[in-house]
């Protein structure tokens, strides 16, 4: 040992100090542990933000950076969202309503602005169709359906399910792209027998829709392209769970750490 040390020319209290760091216990091995549990929890979906925010709920004092390096350090990264979008756009076939919307994505109130799309998902030889409804007050997915094909009923099935919750006197606006679906009559019927205001994007202007496909863009990234789906009854299964949990659990920044129905309960308990 002392041929060593004096070889590396290390003093000896500097090579014991060091030691006992080693095998000292880690002070931040509980700190370490929750960030993973929420990590794991969110089936590896948290960036270091939201981990953070759910470290503080837990009651840790703790900077964003430190959660960073500790996420960083226990190699816990969520992935990069890959951008491929389906477009149903098909000339004009029917009736372009207005863009009313324009980019205005805040709401003060549920049931006031609504914005929906449809999205692709190719499982083997098969394809997977959503239509989701998000009522931009709080970003939740209040209405969606699933299907074989990107069809009328596809999208006027999770139109009529949204219409269904609505209250007294609630006329929204709904916001949609240009794509055939929203053209028809049968579309433009339900919104007027609702008292709804049709709004549409400007033609090949995804951002006039652009909080609906960063919802696409989350889910394909945190459910879709994670997972190898044997077929669509089983990305079916899995799409119902993602959106529960969007709903229910997800925290967002932007709903001051809530999930989109944590958010709308705390906003109708004030």
């Amino acid at each position: 040992m002392e041929v060593l040390l004096d070889v590396a020319r290390l003093p000896r209290s500097t090579f014991f100090y060091h030691q006992a760091r080693l095998l000292a216990p880690d002070p931040q091995a509980d700190l370490k542990a929750a960030v993973a549990s929420i990590f794991q929890k969110s089936c590896s979906r948290y960036g270091h933000r939201r981990v953070h925010v759910e470290l503080l709920k837990q009651g840790w004092t703790v900077a964003k950076k430190t959660v960073l390096k500790l996420m960083r350090s226990l190699q816990l990264a969520c992935k990069v969202r890959r951008r491929k979008r389906y477009s149903s756009y098909q000339g004009e076939q029917g009736v372009v309503a207005p863009n009313l919307l324009k980019r205005q994505f805040e709401s003060d109130a549920p049931n006031q602005k609504w914005v929906t799309d449809v999205t692709e998902f190719s499982v083997g030889d098969s394809k997977l169709y959503l239509s989701p409804v998000m009522d931009l007050f709080d970003r939740q997915i209040i209405s969606y359906s699933l299907g074989a094909s990107p069809n009328l009923e596809l999208t006027n099935s999770s139109l009529r399910g949204a219409l269904a919750m609505l209250g007294d006197g609630q006329k929204p606006l709904v916001h949609s792209d240009q794509g055939f679906q929203y053209q028809h009559t049968s579309w433009r019927l339900l919104l007027t027998n609702a008292g709804a205001i049709q709004s549409m994007s400007r033609k090949a202007n995804c951002y006039d829709n652009a909080v609906m496909e960063n919802f696409f863009g989350h889910l394909k990234e945190e459910l879709y392209h994670r997972v190898r789906f044997i077929n669509a009854a089983a990305l079916t299964a899995a799409l119902h769970q993602y959106i529960h949990w969007y709903n229910h659990e997800r925290i967002s920044m932007r709903l001051n750490g809530l999930s989109p129905v944590q958010y709308r309960a705390a906003a109708s308990a004030a």
